[in-house]
C-alpha cells in the first residue's frame, strides 16, 4: 500500500465519525421538529382558549371598562396562533430535551450517564417550575405594579400582540434560569470546575445574575430582580448538591481503562 493510499484511508477514517454524527444531529432535529407539530396540530383548535389563560394575570388587573385590544387586523388570528406555537414547544420539551440527552450521551463516561436519566427529570420538572413561577408569582406582581402606578386620566388597553411578547420573554427567561442547579451540577460532575473553585466565583456569578436578569426581561427593575434573585439562589443550590458529584480521579482512570 502505497503512502497515498493510506493517508486517504486516513482521512475518509476520520471523516466518517464527523458525518454520522451529522446525521445523528438531524434525526434529533427532525424528531424534536416533528414533536412539536404533532402538539401544535391538536392544540390549534384551543388557541382562544389557550390565549385567554395566559391573559388572565392582566385581566385580573384591568378596569372594568378596559380590556385587551388588536391594533392589526391579523393579531386576533395570528397571535392566539403564535401562543399555540410556543405553547407546542413547551408540552413537546421533554421529549426535546430527551432527544439531545441522546445526542450527547455517548461521549459521556459511564458515571456521567449513570447521571442522564436524574437529571434529565430534574431538568424537565425546573423548566415547568419556572414556567410555573413566571406566570402564578411573576406575573401578579409585575401586572399589579404596572396597572397601579399609572395616571388616573390613562386607560389602560394592551395590545395582545405586544402582551404576548413581553410574557414569552418572561417565560423562556425563567423556563431557562432554573435550568442553572443541573448546569452547575454538571460543571462539577464532568469535572470542569471543582464546587470550591465555582464558590470563589460566586462574586461574579451573582453579577451576571443580574445582568442576565437585565437582558433577559422587559426593562423594569421588577421583571429583574424576580430573575435575579431566583437564578442566585438556584446557583447556590446546584453548587451545594454538585459536591455530591465532584469526580474521583481513580474513576476516571477505571472509565478510560474501560473505554480502551
Amino acid at each position: 500500500m502505497t503512502s497515498d493510499n493510506a493517508q486517504t484511508l486516513e482521512n475518509e477514517s476520520s471523516e466518517q465519525p464527523i458525518v454520522q454524527h451529522l446525521l445523528e444531529l438531524r434525526s434529533c432535529l427532525l424528531k424534536s421538529l416533528a414533536s412539536i407539530l404533532i402538539v401544535f396540530i391538536a392544540l390549534f383548535a384551543f388557541a382562544n382558549d389557550i390565549y385567554e389563560f395566559v391573559a388572565l394575570p392582566l385581566q385580573k388587573f384591568l378596569p372594568e371598562s378596559s380590556s385587551m385590544i388588536a391594533t392589526d387586523v391579523t393579531s386576533p388570528f395570528l397571535t392566539p396562533f403564535k401562543l399555540t406555537l410556543f405553547t407546542s414547544l413547551f408540552i413537546a420539551m421533554p421529549y426535546i430535551l430527551y432527544q439531545i440527552w441522546s445526542f450527547i450521551a455517548p461521549a459521556l463516561y459511564k458515571k456521567e450517564k449513570r447521571l442522564a436519566i436524574p437529571l434529565f427529570v430534574t431538568s424537565v420538572v425546573l423548566f415547568y417550575l419556572g414556567i410555573a413561577f413566571a406566570y402564578y408569582v411573576v406575573f401578579p406582581l409585575v401586572f399589579s405594579f404596572f396597572t397601579s402606578v399609572g395616571p388616573e386620566s390613562i386607560t389602560l388597553m394592551t395590545d395582545i400582540s405586544q402582551y404576548l411578547t413581553f410574557v414569552m420573554k418572561l417565560f423562556f427567561a425563567f423556563g431557562a434560569a432554573f435550568e442553572i442547579p443541573v448546569a452547575t451540577i454538571l460543571l462539577i460532575a464532568s469535572g470542569v470546575i471543582s464546587p470550591t473553585n465555582l464558590a470563589q466565583k460566586r462574586p461574579y456569578v451573582i453579577v451576571t445574575c443580574f445582568v442576565l436578569g437585565m437582558f433577559l426581561t422587559p426593562p423594569d427593575i421588577i421583571s429583574q430582580l424576580l430573575l435575579a434573585i431566583p437564578m442566585w439562589g438556584l446557583f447556590e443550590l446546584g453548587l451545594f448538591f454538585g459536591k455530591a458529584f465532584v469526580p474521583k480521579e481513580a474513576d476516571f482512570n477505571s472509565e478510560d481503562d474501560n473505554n480502551i
